[in-house]
């Protein structure tokens, strides 16, 4: 048999409460400070792995494109050998 004690249901009600109540606590806490850390890296102008990832393509898109330019300017500023000159 089994009996029911008021004073400990009253108790056991509480600490539920009790812990619920920190557990929301605990989610507004983590809540805050991502939102504290995500001023502060708005705050520093990081930039995102992706950006910078594309910013280096582009621009090795860009050295081959000089180095293909250069490449091409080289050919044209070439003279072919005057055949006039060697005699």
């Amino acid at each position: 048999m089994q009996s029911q004690n008021p004073f400990l249901d009253e108790m056991a009600k509480l600490t539920s409460s009790a812990m619920s109540l920190a557990q929301a606590a605990s989610e507004e806490a983590k809540a805050a400070m991502r939102a504290q850390a995500d001023r502060f890296v708005a705050d520093m102008d990081l930039v995102r792995r992706d950006e910078i990832d594309a910013l280096r393509s582009e621009i090795a898109a860009l050295r081959d494109e000089v180095a293909q330019l250069k490449a091409a300017k080289d050919t044209r500023t070439k003279k072919p050998a005057d055949p006039a000159a060697g005699i």
